[in-house]
């Protein structure tokens, strides 16, 4: 890592190497912050990233408390083993089911021409885009993000759903007085390391839904970086680039952890 730290501010090439190629200081980021595209790529990073931790960060912690109630312990046993199952797919073979589905010739497509409607574009509009990019991704974590909770919720003492049962709470009193503030050190956990990861939208998924149609709001800093790096072969500064994107997913886990501290939790750092 540390030679990709020093790649950002030389003028790399392969012939020379690390110790041969000049030293430019800050040019490449200079390069970045002007570039007609920079607001685009951060501002698409950045959305990208903030409904990845909308969806992402709470929909586990939901399903974990839906299934917490569940009392059949069999069909428990049976969805939690199929939200897990999505987890386990590859990336590619994710997106070649969406396609499948959602594709000119897909399975919504052919739904739609049979009822006499008109097809939809979705890979080819921007507005579906984020749709299908969210949807997809909380149909693939839901389940295996699920996990933690639910063995946070296996260690909350017995006791105080006892003492809780002989006050009269109901489940939403219970659940909402005695297994959310139990459950509250991992959810600050959680949460400051979501944050962290706002800036750090993947690159594989983006690449494999979007198309120059869609760029508006799919290219993000890591196609961008991927443009720059292998297409280009312009190292220097795509290693800049993945710098830049590094520098502020830190300072959202600072952040985060800031405000876990404010709130009186201990934080991670």
């Amino acid at each position: 890592p540390m030679y990709g730290i020093i790649m950002a501010f030389q003028d790399f090439t392969v012939f020379k190497g690390y110790t041969g190629s000049p030293f430019v200081g800050l040019k490449h980021f200079q390069r970045l912050f002007s570039d007609p595209l920079f607001y685009r790529l951060f501002k698409n990073t950045f959305m990208v990233g903030v409904l990845d931790f909308l969806f992402f960060f709470p929909a586990p912690l939901i399903f974990a408390l839906i299934l917490n109630e569940v009392r059949k312990v069999r069909f428990k046993s049976v969805v939690q083993s199929i939200s897990y199952l999505p987890h386990f797919i590859p990336l590619v073979v994710m997106v070649g089911i969406i396609f499948e589905l959602f594709g000119s010739y897909g399975i919504i497509n052919s739904l739609l021409s049979s009822l006499g409607m008109e097809p939809i574009s979705f890979f080819t509009k921007s507005e579906w885009f984020l749709p299908l990019y969210i949807g997809s991704g909380v149909w693939k974590t839901i389940g295996w993000g699920s996990i933690i909770y639910m063995g946070a919720l296996t260690n909350i003492d017995s006791t105080l759903y006892e003492a809780a049962d002989m006050d009269g709470a109901n489940r939403w009193h219970k659940m909402w007085h005695v297994t959310l503030p139990s459950l509250r050190p991992t959810v600050v956990t959680l949460f400051i390391l979501n944050a962290g990861g706002i800036m750090q939208v993947g690159f594989e998924k983006v690449f494999l839904m979007s198309s120059p149609a869609t760029y508006e709001v799919s290219d993000v800093l890591s196609t961008y970086v991927y443009r720059q790096g292998i297409l280009n072969s312009d190292f220097s500064y795509s290693a800049a680039v993945g710098l830049f994107n590094n520098i502020v997913a830190l300072l959202f886990v600072l952040l985060a952890n800031k405000i876990a501290k404010k709130l009186g939790e201990e934080g991670i750092v």
